[in-house]
């Protein structure tokens, strides 16, 4: 299974699935249709059996798929069925409120590591993290045991890819950015974008058809 291959959009849909089917076990319903699961998920029932069929043969025709089975399936295909240790770097607004989150915890990602380069803001205690100061990120990243699964990036833009070069030479291998610019890794390390500013001007584009 560590090989296979999925497409990105299967992989964008999974956490949604996956989020669906907690929610009905939270309500104790053990079993759901394809259908039904595809109409929490804001899909259609074809589109969610294509993507659960890369992941293997699952449900049974007529009656559908046991909740309990297909979140462990999903979970375990997502990479979580082990915690994830997290490190954030910029402390500002962004940085504080992610920081003292306590719903990542619950989905199996730990905060282990604060970092920012304002004095100001070295030292204060955010989430139950002491802020440290950003040159101190290698030697902590190679302190913890197993290292460090994912990094994110919550600086103002001009400082955006000097953090990404510090996680990449301490052995990060995932990185989030928030800051509002394009940052260059390596191959071998994953990147995912999150730019605010984009999205809302994709909902204005939006606006303007409604």
């Amino acid at each position: 299974m560590g090989k296979a291959k999925l497409p990105q959009t299967t992989i964008a849909r999974l956490p949604i699935y996956l989020r669906s089917l907690v929610m009905l076990a939270s309500r104790g319903e053990r079993i759901v249709s394809s259908d039904g699961l595809a109409q929490i998920a804001g899909t259609n029932a074809a589109q969610l059996r294509k993507d659960l069929s890369y992941l293997g043969e699952f449900g049974i025709r007529g009656v559908g798929y046991e909740i309990d089975q297909l979140i462990n399936e999903v979970s375990k295909w997502l990479g979580l069925l082990k915690n994830r240790k997290v490190v954030i770097v910029g402390l500002g607004r962004l940085g504080g409120a992610l920081a003292g989150y306590q719903g990542f915890s619950e989905k199996g990602f730990k905060i282990v590591g604060a970092f920012d380069r304002d004095p100001a803001l070295v030292g204060i205690e955010v989430g139950g993290l002491t802020i440290q100061h950003i040159d101190e990120l290698d030697d902590f990243v190679k302190s913890v045991s197993g290292g460090i699964d994912i990094g994110i990036i919550a600086t103002q833009a001009p400082s955006a890819q000097g953090v990404a070069d510090r996680m990449v030479n301490a052995g990060i291998k995932a990185i989030i950015n928030f800051a509002p610019i394009t940052i260059d890794i390596p191959n071998g390390v994953v990147l995912r974008q999150v730019d605010l500013s984009v999205e809302l001007q994709i909902l204005s584009y939006y606006l303007q058809k409604v």
